[in-house]
């Protein structure tokens, strides 16, 4: 793949707006990438249509688009790679999906008000979304700092961001997986996120020789 920088499409996540993805942005910006931030409402509407919402907005771009979410926003971006073939080739950067289903929505939907917190989203959230295209280069980031919404439903008993499990994260055919000392919502303001998704951006690779703590 041309590693020449394109554009960088983010995705946040479940109960976050485009703003969250905004510190990303800028890094990539530094990096020579153009960005663009999807607005969408993760509650409003099934997994499908977010895909293809996000499909739409891919296409209005130019030249090649990379893309990176956040949590629900990588099922989003993957699962919009699953039903759209036809997608140019690219890139995704995927920070604490939960490919194999989150078990804390799991656990909040068994609580008085959980499912109207998540709405549309829960299906998606707790079954998932783990195929991985054979065309795409995909790159997991995990965090491993357990501080975040998990810990009041429950310690999960195994290596987690606080929010999804690192297991969570792991599904055959991820081009790269890589697990960093962050928090579920640190993923979106490390130094060190932004820099090793742009190394998975240029090189198909994280670079895990150069990992630091933030």
């Amino acid at each position: 793949m041309n590693a020449t920088p394109g554009t960088i499409l983010l995705v946040h996540g479940l109960w976050y707006g485009s703003w969250a993805m905004r510190y990303l942005a800028s890094r990539f910006k530094k990096d020579g990438f153009r960005t663009r931030l999807f607005d969408y409402q993760p509650t409003a509407a099934p997994l499908d249509h977010q895909a293809r919402q996000l499909k739409l907005h891919a296409d209005s771009l130019t030249g090649q688009v990379h893309f990176i979410g956040h949590s629900y926003g990588g099922l989003v971006i993957l699962r919009m790679l699953q039903a759209f073939d036809r997608t140019p080739p690219a890139r995704a950067v995927l920070l604490g999906s939960p490919l194999n289903g989150s078990k804390v929505a799991a656990r909040l939907c068994g609580l008085p008000g959980g499912q109207i917190l998540l709405r549309q989203a829960e299906p998606g959230l707790i079954g998932g979304c783990a195929d991985i295209p054979d065309s795409r280069e995909v790159g997991m980031i995990a965090g491993s700092r357990p501080i975040g919404l998990g810990l009041a439903l429950g310690r999960p008993g195994e290596a987690s961001d606080g929010t999804v499990a690192v297991s969570e994260t792991r599904a055959a055919g991820l081009a790269d997986h890589l697990v960093l000392p962050v928090t579920h919502f640190s993923l979106v303001t490390s130094r060190q996120v932004a820099g090793q998704a742009t190394c998975f951006f240029t090189r198909g690779r994280f670079n895990h020789a150069g990992q630091d703590s933030n």
